[in-house]
C-alpha cells in the first residue's frame, strides 16, 4: 500500500529530536514510586558497610580448624561491634553481623556440633565461606541508578540502602485526551440511542496514562464540528505537554481533527502500515506535540501501545529500551499475506513444547473484548503467511501497560 509508513520508520521520525520536559522537582523517596529520576544517584557508602556473615553459625580462622574442640570466645548479634577473634577460638555469629577482626570464614551452625562452650566442625571450610564482603552490593562512589529510570519498589529500597531520603525527579507529564464523535456518550448518561456508543476510549486512555504515572487532562467529548474541534485542540495544547485524540483523523467528511491540526500547527506524518490502526497522525498544535489515534477501540489500544507509549516515555525522560518479546507456536493460520504489519490479539498458554498463541475469534478493530480477553499481541510481518504451529513473535500486554 503506497503512502503507508512502516511502524519502524514512523517511530524513528517521531522519536528523533524528542527531548524530555526539563522541569524537575525534589521528592521524598517514600513517595517516588513510578516517578522518573532526573539525576544520576551515587553511593556515599559501601553496602554492606563491613564484612558480615551470610549465615547463622560460627566465625573462625580456617587455619585454626586443626584444633578440636574450639572454644566459643564471644557472641556477635547483628548490629553489635565484635572484639578481635582470639586465636584458636570461634565466635558465635548471626546473619548480618560484622565479622570479627581475625576471622576469615563462617561455618553454618548446621555443620557444627555444640558441646557446652566448645564446638566441633563437621566440614572442611575455605577462606571466605559465608562472608559477604564490604561493598559487595554497592561500592562507595559507584552509580546506583541512572537518570531516566522509572522508580520501582525495588529501586526505592536500593536507594534507601545507601541512605537516600529524597530524589530529584522529572515532573510528571500532563497529557490531554480528547474523544471526538457525535455518536459518543459517557457511561451513566442514560439509555443509548441506536446510533450511539458509550465512550470506552476515554477510559482506556486514562488507564494507560495512569499506569505510566502521568497526569490526565480530560478534554471530554468533542462534537463533529470544525470550530469546536479547533477550540478544543487549542485549549488542550495550552494545558498539556502532549495532546492525544481518538477519532477524527481518517478521511470522512466529519473527521475534522486532521484538518484542524494542519491549520493550528503541523501534521508531520499520517497513516501507518499496521493493522489495526492505519489512520494514525502525529504533529504539533503550536509547539505542543499531538498524536491522533484512530477511533476504533482496539486500534486505540494497539496504536497507543506501539506509538504513543514510546513517544511519551521519551518525552518524560525515560531511558527507552526495546520491548522484550517472546516466541510462541501459532494455534491459528494466516493464509493471505497482508500489506500491513498485523498485531493479532492472542492468548498465550503453556504447551508441551513451549508457549502456544491462541487467536481471539474476532479481530475487528471495533471489538475491544479482543484486547480485554487476550494477554499478548502476535506480530505478523508484511507479506507473511502463518501455518498452524509456525513460530510467531508475541508481545505480552502487561509490558504495554506502564
Amino acid at each position: 500500500m503506497s503512502g503507508l509508513l512502516p511502524l519502524e520508520v514512523a517511530l524513528a521520525q517521531i522519536l528523533t529530536g524528542t527531548k524530555p520536559c526539563v522541569e524537575t522537582a525534589e521528592l521524598a523517596l517514600i513517595e517516588s514510586l513510578g516517578r522518573v529520576l532526573a539525576e544520576d544517584v551515587y553511593a556515599s557508602i559501601n553496602v554492606p558497610g563491613a564484612d558480615n556473615s551470610a549465615m547463622d553459625g560460627y566465625a573462625l580462622r580456617v587455619a585454626d580448624l586443626v584444633q578440636h574442640p574450639m572454644p566459643v570466645s564471644q557472641r556477635i548479634p547483628a548490629g553489635a561491634a565484635p572484639q578481635a577473634l582470639e586465636p584458636g577460638t570461634a565466635a558465635r555469629i548471626f546473619t548480618g553481623a560484622k565479622i570479627p577482626p581475625g576471622a576469615d570464614a563462617v561455618v553454618m551452625q548446621e555443620d557444627c556440633i555444640v558441646e557446652g562452650d566448645v564446638i566441633r566442625v563437621k566440614v572442611a571450610a575455605k577462606t571466605g565461606d559465608h562472608i559477604r564482603p564490604q561493598g559487595q552490593d554497592i561500592a562507595s562512589g559507584s552509580k546506583v541508578l541512572q537518570a531516566g529510570r522509572t522508580l520501582r519498589p525495588q529501586d526505592m529500597g536500593l536507594l534507601a540502602s545507601v541512605g537516600c531520603e529524597r530524589v530529584t525527579i522529572y515532573r510528571p507529564l500532563r497529557v490531554a485526551i480528547l474523544s471526538t464523535g457525535d455518536e459518543l456518550v459517557e457511561p451513566g448518561a442514560g439509555t443509548l440511542a441506536d446510533s450511539q456508543l458509550f465512550n470506552s476510549n476515554r477510559y482506556t486512555l486514562t488507564g494507560l496514562l495512569q499506569a505510566m504515572h502521568m497526569q490526565v487532562v480530560d478534554g471530554g467529548i468533542v462534537e463533529d464540528d470544525a470550530q469546536a474541534t479547533a477550540e478544543a485542540l487549542q485549549q488542550a495544547a495550552q494545558e498539556a505537554d502532549c495532546v492525544i485524540t481518538t477519532g477524527g483523523v481518517s478521511v470522512g467528511e466529519e473527521d475534522h481533527v486532521k484538518a484542524q491540526v494542519e491549520e493550528l500547527g503541523e501534521l508531520a506524518l499520517w497513516k501507518l502500515a499496521i493493522k489495526p490502526g492505519k489512520p494514525l497522525a502525529y504533529g504539533r498544535i503550536g509547539d505542543t506535540p499531538f498524536i491522533g489515534l484512530p477511533g476504533n477501540p482496539s486500534s486505540v489500544f494497539v496504536t497507543f501501545s506501539l506509538v504513543a507509549r514510546p513517544f511519551l516515555r521519551k518525552l518524560q525522560g525515560i531511558n527507552e529500551e526495546a520491548l522484550p518479546t517472546l516466541t510462541a507456536a501459532a494455534d491459528f493460520e494466516v493464509g493471505r499475506p497482508g500489506g500491513r504489519q498485523e498485531y493479532l490479539r492472542v492468548t498465550l498458554v503453556a504447551g508441551e513444547s513451549g508457549l502456544v498463541a491462541h487467536r481471539f475469534s474476532n479481530q475487528s478493530s471495533g471489538v475491544l473484548s479482543s484486547v480485554s480477553h487476550s494477554n499478548a499481541l502476535a506480530v505478523i510481518p508484511i507479506g507473511r503467511t502463518v501455518a498452524r504451529g509456525d513460530p510467531v513473535e508475541v508481545i505480552p500486554l502487561d509490558l504495554l501497560a506502564g
